[in-house]
């Protein structure tokens, strides 16, 4: 707290505040306060007229009632409260920032004059597009306000329902975020959970028109509605409760991605949370992990991921429940589909803030927010053993120590925190160092100086999730393509005229699509068993 010397010049009423708060207060007073208060007083002190012997005291002051000790500390209490209630403007608004010259009643009105033009005056869920635009809101709103309407109920909003919660809502939420989480969330629940995204989420599969090849395989449609909550929770919960909160809306890009489905018919091309590919790339990854499509995959199936690069002791932690949600990882041990997307989207970008933090769970084994030394020498046994299996010779653990140290530079000696990783940029060499083989060894060819440039290198890029998407994503596609041609043989590709681009693309989603039918066809099938 910083008071200015002029203000003490001022403001009678606050030099008598702050000598009253000085009386046997400075075991609590903050250290700069402490010196100001007492160079005031020292200052008091110095100003107090003398008193000289012989004056005579001050006649006691009489009251009419019973004697009371006079204190006039409360009416200066007073005086001050009221000035700085007076003078300190409000600061913080959960809800959103009001904006005073906005016109309710004009967007009230225009809201009325759309529901004119509709039959009735009664919205369905495809008419809700049209008034969500008229409202200033996204296309992929009309869904929550649909149904915050009382649109699920009957099939229907009329005009006077959706007003007044129109109404309710504008007075009390005045940003995007507040108002999204108004609209999509529970009765009286001030955060998003995953299950609340669920309708939104299934109008996009319906309506987009990047996935109208979709409709006609509609027993995955809850695999990939599932792959786009797991990433939105992964990128916007940063506190990791499972309860979205409007702060956290507000830090992340996701209401902005959300307009842009709008704007963009090639849902690809928006490769934050809604990619079909991406989704397509996680899925095909489970399904080989998951070897009795049971929907889960155990301790021994999620070893086997990209040639077993993994130690088998950071699986352990995983399955310990470090960084899953439930309590089947622990008591079955058994990975969920949602788990995986975690861990596949952690493991191949440890550069993400989140998955700094999810792999900082797992190699802090007692859970006390440090690495200590003998964590990374328990992870870092078994590289040795699988390196000399290998026949390469490791580095003893004290070398390695040192560079690790000198790579993460921690504030204290001997103690590595997630503050620490996160602020070196190297976290994902020191992760892979420790539990992922294959990885290390490429770290370990090549060239130092190529690491530190991409260390240093600031300019927008592919994160390497998406790096790796892509990659995985021409692959699969590839194969499929492949094994497409050798069933049906080569009668298609004998005509004179090559296939246009979009005839191509066609293909692609239409090998990419029964792909995954076969997949879930066995699915279902192993469900009904």
């Amino acid at each position: 707290m910083m008071i200015k010397e002029t203000s003490l010049r001022r403001d009678p009423d606050l030099r008598g505040e702050l000598a009253f708060l000085a009386r046997g207060c400075d075991f609590v007073l903050p250290s700069r306060f402490k010196k100001r208060l007492k160079s005031f007083q020292q200052t008091q002190i110095q100003n107090k007229p003398e008193k000289r012997p012989g004056t005579p005291l001050p006649p006691p002051a009489t009251f009419a009632s019973s004697p009371q000790p006079l204190s006039p500390v409360p009416h200066v209490n007073n005086v001050v409260n009221a000035t700085l209630s007076i003078n300190i403007p409000r600061f913080y608004f959960p809800e959103g920032l009001p904006d005073a010259c906005s016109n309710y009643e004009q967007t009230l009105s225009r809201i009325e004059t759309a529901f004119m033009d509709i039959e009735d005056q009664k919205a369905d869920i495809y008419e809700m597009g049209k008034i969500a635009k008229v409202c200033g809101c996204p296309l992929y709103w009309k869904t929550p306000m649909f149904r915050a309407a009382g649109g699920e109920r009957t099939g229907f909003v009329s005009a006077q329902s959706f007003i007044a919660m129109w109404r309710k809502l504008l007075s009390n939420h005045h940003d995007d975020a507040s108002k999204f989480i108004c609209l999509l969330a529970k009765p009286s629940c001030s955060y998003l959970e995953q299950d609340d995204f669920v309708p939104l989420l299934q109008d996009v599969v319906d309506t987009h028109p990047g996935l109208t090849f979709l409709k006609d395989a509609p027993e995955f449609h809850s695999r990939y509605i599932t792959t786009v909550i797991q990433r939105i929770f992964y990128t916007v919960n940063r506190s990791w409760s499972g309860k979205i909160t409007a702060t956290e809306i507000r830090k992340s890009n996701f209401l902005q991605t959300l307009a842009l489905l709008e704007e963009e018919e090639d849902i690809n091309q928006i490769t934050d949370y809604f990619s079909y590919e991406h989704f397509y790339v996680i899925y095909c990854k489970f399904w080989e992990l998951d070897s009795d499509h049971d929907l889960y995959v155990s301790q021994a199936d999620l070893s086997r991921y990209n040639d077993q690069a993994s130690s088998n002791r950071i699986i352990e932690r995983i399955f310990s429940g470090a960084v899953t949600r439930g309590k089947t990882v622990q008591k079955e041990g058994r990975m969920s589909y949602a788990d995986f997307v975690w861990f596949l989207i952690s493991e191949e970008d440890k550069r993400n803030p989140t998955s700094i933090e999810y792999w900082f769970r797992c190699m802090d084994v007692d859970g006390d927010g440090v690495l200590s030394m003998y964590e990374l020498e328990y992870f870092y046994e078994e590289q040795c053993e699988r390196m000399e299996a290998m026949g390469i010779e490791p580095l003893p653990f004290h070398d390695l120590l040192c560079q690790m140290l000198d790579l993460v530079k921690p504030a204290n000696d001997g103690k590595i925190t997630l503050r620490d990783l996160k602020r070196c940029r190297m976290a994902h060499i020191f992760y892979d160092t420790f539990f992922n083989l294959e990885k290390y060894l490429d770290h370990e060819q090549r060239d130092p100086f190529a690491v530190q440039k991409d260390v240093e290198n600031d300019s927008p890029e592919p994160s390497d999730w998406d790096r790796f998407a892509a990659e995985e994503y021409e692959t699969l596609v590839a194969e499929e393509s492949a094994q497409a041609q050798f069933q049906e043989g080569f009668e298609d590709y004998e005509t004179e005229e090559p296939a246009s681009p979009s005839e191509i693309g066609n293909k692609g989603n239409k090998i990419v699509t029964s792909s995954l039918s076969e997949k879930c066809g066995k699915l279902q099938s192993v469900d009904e068993e």
